[in-house]
């Protein structure tokens, strides 16, 4: 730890849990799956689920809701994602459409407002922050996470097709 580091980010960082996620979807909509990799203190948790119709960004939205639901306390929580919807809705476009009454910009409905409320509600007992990581670019726990939300998409279909 370098010298210069505040004591508070030190005590932060140990308690931090790193929640790295990904969404995918076969077709727009079509069958889709997230996946969420949870890591704390070298330990740790893989989380997937999937839908038979569903859109991309509602599985995005899913991984990260799946992973904070998920947490049994409040607690320090770095949120790694390849989506710009995901961290521009909550970090950016959130607050306005809450004002506007779940409306954007143009007045039209917010697309997927039920999961942005969830995602809203989980978030709140955390201290949360952001980080972008490029898709696809060898970024190890994205990959991870993009492979978990492929097979979660996968299962689905084969769920629904029997």
């Amino acid at each position: 730890m370098a010298e210069d580091t505040p004591p508070t980010t030190a005590t932060h960082a140990t308690n931090e849990v790193t929640l790295v996620t990904d969404g995918a979807c076969s077709g727009n909509p079509g069958p889709g799956g997230w996946g969420a990799l949870l890591i704390y203190r070298g330990q740790e948790r893989e989380l997937s689920g999937g839908e038979r119709r569903t859109t991309n960004n509602r599985m995005e939205l899913m991984a990260v809701i799946a992973g904070l639901e998920s947490l049994k306390r409040p607690c320090p929580v770095r949120i790694v994602t390849d989506s710009q919807y995901v961290m521009k809705g909550i970090t950016e476009w959130i607050a306005g459409w809450k004002r506007k009454g779940w409306k954007t910009a143009a007045k039209t409905p917010v697309k997927n407002e039920d999961l942005w409320r969830r995602l809203d509600a989980a978030l709140a007992p955390h201290q949360v922050r952001w980080e972008w990581v490029r898709g696809h670019a060898g970024h190890p726990e994205n990959e991870r996470v993009d492979a978990l939300a492929r097979a979660a998409a996968k299962a689905a279909v084969t769920a629904g097709s029997s």
